[in-house]
């Protein structure tokens, strides 16, 4: 059984850290989950996901089972060293301690991967567009300025919908554009509804938290069916991971 492909982060972290993000692609799902469902509540069968996480984790050769999180658009970013069961509400994770996975899952949502170049700490953060409008990358910076300067930290944009692809009405610019006039530069008129550019609203929610090296951004979830999982382009879909952590 061959060993199913992985998405490595191209970003200039320090060796021990480790990154990945996995692909629909090698798992042993049916449709419509097809085929590396990793995401335990979107009614697949259990045994598969069980099966596609095992595999998963061989892959990415990881050091523990992911600390998996019940993701809920929210602001919440946790310690993923508490662990629990079953998985806590929140839409981050965090660590400093060697061997912990920081997981979160997505079918077109934003995860975004942050470490910082004192390898003192990684977290792993779920940011579609509601929990970056209410400050979801905020919320794991300020959890990481206990051990790290922002300005330390660098940041990597997993795959997620692409900015030619995720159509929203005038309210969700409103959001943006209220806190931050700038914000209009990530939205594009579209008909009587906006294309908003999901990358470029992490980037500038970053930035202005003072973290200036981000990578990644590049891989579009909704325009390539082979390859990801998306919800807005299928509905019931599965889900990728994206997990980072420290080499023990």
């Amino acid at each position: 059984m061959s060993r199913p492909p992985l998405i490595f982060p191209e970003w200039p972290a320090p060796a021990g850290v480790k990154a990945v993000s996995s692909l629909r692609t090698g798992g042993v799902s049916a449709a419509p989950w097809q085929s590396l469902n990793l995401g335990a509540h979107v009614t697949d069968v259990p045994e598969h996901v069980a099966e596609n996480r095992r595999r998963f984790a061989a892959a990415a050769v990881l050091p523990s089972a992911p600390a998996w999180l019940s993701q809920v658009h929210g602001t919440r970013v946790i310690d993923a060293a508490v662990g629990a069961d079953p998985p806590p509400e929140a839409d981050g994770a965090f660590t400093t301690r060697a061997g912990i996975v920081c997981a979160v899952l997505t079918a077109d949502c934003l995860p975004v991967l942050l470490c910082d170049t004192q390898m003192s700490c990684v977290a792993a953060v779920h940011a579609g567009w509601r929990g970056l409008a209410a400050g979801v990358l905020e919320a794991a910076v300020g959890e990481l300025e206990a051990v790290a300067k922002p300005q330390n930290l660098m940041a990597w944009l997993g795959p997620a919908i692409g900015p030619e692809a995720f159509e929203v009405g005038g309210e969700v610019r409103e959001q943006f554009v209220a806190e931050d006039e700038r914000a209009s530069a990530a939205f594009q008129r579209h008909g009587e509804r906006w294309l908003a550019d999901l990358p470029a609203l992490a980037r500038a929610r970053l930035a202005g938290c003072g973290v200036h090296a981000v990578y990644g951004g590049d891989h579009c979830t909704f325009s390539d069916s082979a390859r990801f999982f998306s919800y807005r382009r299928d509905g019931q879909t599965g889900r990728m991971a994206t997990a980072i952590w420290l080499d023990p």
